[in-house]
């Protein structure tokens, strides 16, 4: 478990998988960039008995608050094969807790977690272009904008631009800077 300042990261445990399966299912509460695709409930479960979601080339942490309550989900999974480090999503299960500053607490945390655990240099995050509150969360933590790629990812019936943004490894403040004490 990491616990920061305001925000709790820890990974599924199995007799929440009930609850978060249908979180992240939830397509009402959403929001307009998250992506739509519902993941089938047998494979869900049959991924986390084979690794708990979590390995070393793809992983998923709850979000929490210190009263224990979902707030979101942040993962990270291999890219390209040439790619020397992951890219990293996140959501919150409900829009009633954006604007609170929990994202950018989980992403800093995630992403100085990962770089004390994994030999990556780089690890980076795409928004949907119309998405500014994403990518306001990654400027936030530092992330730098990279460039747009053109209609890269179909969403809700249509082709959208990708934002892409990266943090490298000197960038980024260290875990233990961000830990609360």
């Amino acid at each position: 478990m990491i616990r920061g300042k305001k925000v709790l990261l820890r990974t599924i445990r199995e007799d929440e998988l009930d609850i978060v399966y249908n979180l992240i299912c939830d397509i009402n509460n959403k929001g307009p960039y998250w992506h739509l695709i519902i993941p089938s409930e047998k494979e869900f479960k049959r991924e986390f008995s084979e690794n708990g979601l979590w390995g070393k080339d793809e992983g998923r942490m709850l979000i929490m608050d210190y009263n224990e309550n979902y707030l979101g989900e942040i993962l990270y999974f291999r890219g390209f094969d040439y790619q020397s480090g992951f890219e990293v999503g996140y959501e919150l299960f409900h829009p009633s807790y954006s604007g609170k500053g929990y994202m950018k607490e989980a992403l800093l945390l995630f992403c100085s977690y990962l770089f004390a655990c994994f030999p990556i240099n780089r690890i980076q995050v795409n928004t949907m272009k119309e998405n500014i509150a994403s990518r306001k969360v990654a400027e936030r933590c530092g992330f730098v904008y990279e460039g747009t790629m053109r209609k890269a990812t179909f969403h809700n019936g249509k082709y959208h631009d990708l934002n892409l943004f990266s943090l490298l490894r000197e960038e980024c403040p260290s875990l233990d800077s961000l830990l609360k004490k």
